[in-house]
């Protein structure tokens, strides 16, 4: 294990080089690739940093049990303390969103993508469990992929995904996070798909969340879609929403948003 004291603190790089800053980690831009790093503040504890690089390490598990897939963010490689990745010049979804309207075409091409990767990280036994849209990055030409697995959890390989859970994460809620996302795209409002929430503390595992926690999709671009998303068992697998998602055709959904 790498010493805690040979991790720069955050304060040690230049601001306009941070590209973002999260629970563990901390991403730089390096030229034309973004590196990402332990997180060290100037007040962490050596403990704290261990647990940050233990971070990295289990990312790095995770993105090489993944492979090459078209629809996730390109590792270029691994040290024992870093993360090399393409570098996406158009940021993360959230922000993007901020700023713009993407067109119902480019909408309908991010979803298909999502759904991809979503089908290939399951196919590799892997729950996501922290699937946002911040964590979904876009690259210059506006094409989608997702990054960010440092809360995923690797299952064995000879498991059945269909019946997988662990803490209350399942393939099911992974595909009701990415319904949050395509809701979110949709109406540029952001909501949470909490599987924790009115749980109390001393229980650990997670449970579906109550459907009245979540918005109305009435009238929704696609809200028949994320509606099926947000009803348990009514998608089997990222591939039948993949396979849902590749017959639809935008004139014969409804237009009208919130």
């Amino acid at each position: 294990m790498a010493s805690s004291h040979n991790i720069d603190t955050v304060g040690s790089f230049y601001q306009e080089e941070i590209m973002g800053i999260g629970r563990t980690g901390l991403v730089i831009r390096r030229e034309q690739l973004a590196l990402k790093l332990p997180l060290r503040w100037s007040t962490s504890s050596d403990e704290e940093v261990k647990a940050n690089i233990e971070s990295i390490q289990h990312e790095q598990s995770i993105y090489r049990r993944l492979g090459e897939c078209d629809h996730v963010v390109p590792v270029l490689g691994f040290s024992e303390t870093a993360t090399t990745l393409s570098l996406m010049e158009n940021g993360d979804l959230r922000s993007y969103l901020s700023q713009n309207k993407p067109s119902k075409d480019l909408q309908l091409s991010w979803f298909r993508a999502m759904a991809r990767a979503l089908a290939h990280v399951h196919e590799r036994r892997i729950i996501v469990t922290d699937i946002v849209s911040r964590n979904f990055l876009l690259d210059s030409d506006l094409s989608i992929k997702l990054c960010d697995f440092t809360e995923s959890i690797k299952m064995p390989l000879d498991t059945c995904m269909e019946t997988a859970d662990s803490g209350g994460y399942s393939l099911q809620t992974d595909i009701g996070q990415l319904g949050v996302v395509m809701f979110e795209v949709v109406v540029g409002e952001k909501c949470e798909f909490d599987i924790f929430q009115d749980i109390p503390p001393e229980l650990s595992e997670g449970r579906w969340p109550r459907r009245e926690g979540l918005p109305s999709t009435q009238g929704v671009w696609f809200g028949l879609i994320v509606e099926r998303c947000w009803t348990k068992g009514a998608l089997k697998s990222a591939l039948d929403l993949c396979n849902e998602l590749e017959s639809a055709k935008i004139e014969n959904e409804p237009v009208d948003v919130l």
